[in-house]
């Protein structure tokens, strides 16, 4: 299963209801069919689909729904009710389920479905094989209440951010300040009933630190990069990462430009002019190992097409399936064929395989 990779986090069901991709179809065709469209600005710069995950050997990935809940005079873009924000969830997972009824997805909610999915992968040949997917829910502003957290649940829901940006209802997200307060903790008492993965990424600073002291469960962070590297609330500190790496985590290292180098401005920056390759992204990564001391806390979640495409994403990178130009940048970097494993899939795998046993 030689470089099969495991992308923690994707926003595939968002792209298909909000921006209208067709992730049936290549890459290529869904940019044709963009041309001229400017309500976004990643219009005819997507680098994702099914097609292309396959291609690239993206066998797994962590699946997102998102819809957030916000206030009169709220500058982020959202939903006007939570209620309203639960419907939008539930449109992206019935976009799931189609493509599993068409047998282009499948859902990994247990050890027994992502050990029989790993199996597929391995013996098979894979073009004809269905991407799996870990459901996410990335901010937590549609939970209504906590007979919500059950319903999720029973829908195959499996690790949960309680923000995004913004202030949300659990919790503080990027570029902003808060803390839990007792909603918060009343969600992570509910997550841990339900063994619901937390995802770290996006909690601002206060919120990060209290839902790790009240939270005992299965941490983790699908897409996040380094603030030392890059200075601003949405990379982690070396201390975050460190308790991280302490609680078992796995770190996914994030290709949204912004996130990989200092300065960048949106909408004017380029990739290249600005230096920004994959090998910025290997960056990230080396910098947790460095910390950890090993290979076992990093991984990719690369965020590809989450409202941005090949205009702020690394230059040398076209589609999703480009991914596989890791495995060399690693070992040109002394990774040996263990860690490059480990950082591409299993430490994943492994982290699910122990949050599931």
């Amino acid at each position: 299963m030689s470089n099969l990779i495991f992308d923690a986090h994707l926003d595939l069901s968002m792209n298909a209801m909000e921006w209208n991709r067709d992730f049936t179809q290549s890459v290529y065709n869904i940019r044709e069919r963009e041309k001229g469209m400017t309500d976004k600005p990643d219009r005819s710069n997507g680098t994702v689909s099914l097609l292309e995950m396959r291609k690239g050997k993206i066998g797994i990935c962590v699946a997102t729904m998102i819809a957030r809940f916000v206030k009169p005079g709220s500058l982020l873009p959202g939903w006007n009710s939570q209620e309203q924000a639960w419907a939008q969830t539930q449109g992206q997972f019935a976009w799931y389920k189609a493509m599993e009824d068409c047998g282009e997805m499948k859902q990994i909610n247990d050890a027994d479905t992502l050990n029989d999915h790993l199996a597929q992968w391995q013996n098979n040949d894979i073009d004809k094989l269905p991407v799996g997917y870990v459901l996410s829910l990335e901010g937590a502003d549609s939970i209504v209440n906590m007979s919500y957290m059950e319903k999720a649940y029973q829908n195959g829901l499996r690790a949960l951010g309680p923000a995004h940006y913004g202030p949300g209802v659990y919790a503080y997200g990027t570029d902003s300040e808060g803390g839990l307060g007792s909603k918060g903790r009343e969600l992570l008492k509910e997550m841990e009933r339900l063994n619901i993965i937390l995802d770290a990424t996006h909690l601002c600073d206060l919120s990060f630190w209290e839902a790790l002291e009240n939270f005992k469960g299965h941490v983790w962070a699908s897409h996040n990069n380094c603030r030392a590297l890059v200075p601003h609330n949405r990379q982690f500190s070396d201390d975050q990462i460190k308790v991280l790496i302490e609680r078992g985590a796995v770190i996914g290292g994030a290709f949204d430009a912004w996130m990989l180098k200092p300065g960048w401005v949106r909408g004017k920056s380029k990739p290249a002019d600005e230096g920004v390759f994959i090998s910025t992204v290997i960056d990230h990564i080396d910098h947790v190992c460095q910390l950890a001391g090993n290979s076992l806390h990093s991984g990719i979640g690369t965020d590809l097409d989450g409202a941005f495409g090949t205009e702020q994403c690394p230059a040398d990178l076209d589609t999703i399936a480009d991914l596989q130009k890791i495995p060399h940048i690693l070992k040109s970097r002394g990774y040996s064929e263990k860690d490059i494993d480990n950082i591409m899939y299993k430490n994943w795998v492994r982290f699910l395989e122990n949050a599931w046993q």
